[in-house]
């Protein structure tokens, strides 16, 4: 499965249409890599697939609630077509890393190999100057985190909000599915921050520490996994800050 940490090795540009009641056979997926290029084989983990029955998105009014019971989000949570994520771009000296923005130019990613990779080979680091912005340039690919720490229950799954013109001119996070778990406490985590991946479209868009890039909302499980995602292995999926995927080695 290529969740949401795998994909951060590259952006996938993937399409496929919904499927059938009663369909048997072959699922086909298309998929172009726009960031860096991959090499992939027959039984690489590529995607995932849910499955969803009646409606299962919370509303706002659900989530405040949610949120008033386990603490959703650390600090107040600004709920409105979803809860709101700002970037964290903090930093208290000029050397501080607050993201990451790919290459052009690079080698090949086997999509099966972990830590495998040297950072600097494939990302160069961010940095902004205390009290200042950042440059979006127009269709680089960037790695960042939110300031928030998010802690999603076992009974819930989130996602972001696919596109939401009042953010600005760019996309963020393409592989925005977090699974039931994610940053709580009986997973093994202290809320988690999310890994944003923020593309800039046609212009170059500044943005600063504490705006706000992104929604999520939650959807109701129909029944509590035997099983969290990450819990007891150590993963980084559980008290995560900003970091990119397994493929590479943590400097």
């Amino acid at each position: 499965r290529l969740d949401v940490f795998t994909r951060l090795i590259t952006d996938f540009s993937s399409e496929f249409d919904q499927v059938a009641a009663g369909y048997k056979g072959h699922l086909y997926l298309e998929i172009s890599p726009r960031t860096f290029p991959i090499l992939v084989r027959p039984g690489s983990r590529l995607a995932q697939i849910r499955f969803r029955r009646g409606t299962h998105t919370c509303t706002d009014a659900e989530m405040k609630r949610l949120h008033e019971e386990v603490k959703l989000v650390d600090g107040e949570a600004d709920i409105d077509g979803g809860i709101a994520l700002t970037v964290n771009l903090a930093t208290e000296a000029e050397d501080e890393i607050v993201g990451y923005r790919a290459k052009r130019h690079s080698g090949v990613v086997d999509i099966d190999k972990v830590d495998a990779y040297d950072v600097r080979d494939f990302w160069d680091p961010v940095h902004v100057r205390p009290g200042k912005g950042l440059i979006l340039d127009p269709d680089e690919f960037y790695i960042l985190a939110s300031t928030e720490a998010l802690h999603i229950p076992a009974t819930h799954a989130g996602e972001m909000v696919p596109y939401n013109p009042l953010v600005g001119e760019f996309r963020v996070h393409y592989a925005g599915f977090f699974d039931p778990g994610f940053g709580a406490r009986e997973a093994g985590g202290a809320g988690s921050r999310i890994v944003l991946e923020v593309r800039s479209h046609d212009v170059p868009f500044i943005i600063e520490h504490g705006q706000i890039i992104g929604r999520f909302v939650l959807e109701r499980l129909t029944d509590r996994p035997s099983v969290l995602y990450g819990s007891g292995l150590g993963s980084n999926y559980q008290r995560q800050g900003l970091k990119l995927s397994k493929h590479f080695r943590a400097s």
